[in-house]
């Protein structure tokens, strides 16, 4: 499927450009917006949260360097759509959501668009999910106030990456790729500026 000005999009693996555009993203939006599922814009998905544009998608993506025998853990299933093109390229893919009514609905989403190597799990992504680390990418897809959870540097291996937007909901944000190195040392590199609803937490 071609997107608006998909030949601009600042992705270089064609892989995750030719992911994109097999995906039927019909199947990840509510039904008063399936007529816009192929614009190239955020689209609301219930409960405060949305679905993100395709070139977000497909930059988060692309700088996380998925491999296909890559296991990666996504924090914000949302409505399915990012951890379905996560499941094109990896071999497995473990996503956490808090909203229970989004994960189960994502659950279905994902089984009709035949995605069997990714498991979605309802629970508090902040914390990673423990029970499959470690994790050679995470991605978030929602922003963190600060750079990235400590649970999430904790479970990602030596030479991982992980790709999430930080900053509060009423500041600006940045999408950034975190590296670990061998030592467990982690450093961050800034993308650009962009806009995502915040992370969510279970309340203590």
């Amino acid at each position: 499927m071609q997107y608006e000005r998909m030949n601009e999009w600042r992705v270089r693996d064609p892989r995750v450009l030719d992911a994109i555009r097999r995906m039927p993203r019909h199947l990840f939006v509510d039904m008063p917006d399936v007529f816009e599922a192929y614009e190239d814009r955020p689209l609301p998905i219930g409960h405060g949260q949305t679905i993100s544009q395709p070139y977000i998608v497909a930059l988060m993506t692309d700088l996380l360097a998925v491999e296909p025998h890559h296991k990666v853990l996504e924090v914000g299933t949302g409505s399915g759509f990012q951890a379905a093109v996560l499941a094109r390229l990896a071999r497995e893919v473990v996503s956490v959501e808090i909203i229970d009514a989004l994960a189960k609905k994502a659950r279905e989403r994902l089984a009709a668009d035949g995605c069997h190597n990714v498991e979605v799990h309802h629970d508090d992504g902040y914390e990673g999910y423990p029970p499959k680390a470690p994790y050679d990418r995470i991605i978030v897809t929602a922003a963190c106030p600060e750079s990235v959870p400590q649970p999430l540097v904790d479970q990602l291996v030596p030479d991982g990456r992980i790709v999430l937007p930080c900053g509060g909901s009423g500041e600006d944000q940045q999408l950034l790729v975190v590296t670990k190195d061998e030592e467990g040392r982690v450093r961050g590199e800034e993308i650009l500026a962009v806009r995502f609803v915040p992370l969510t937490r279970r309340l203590r």
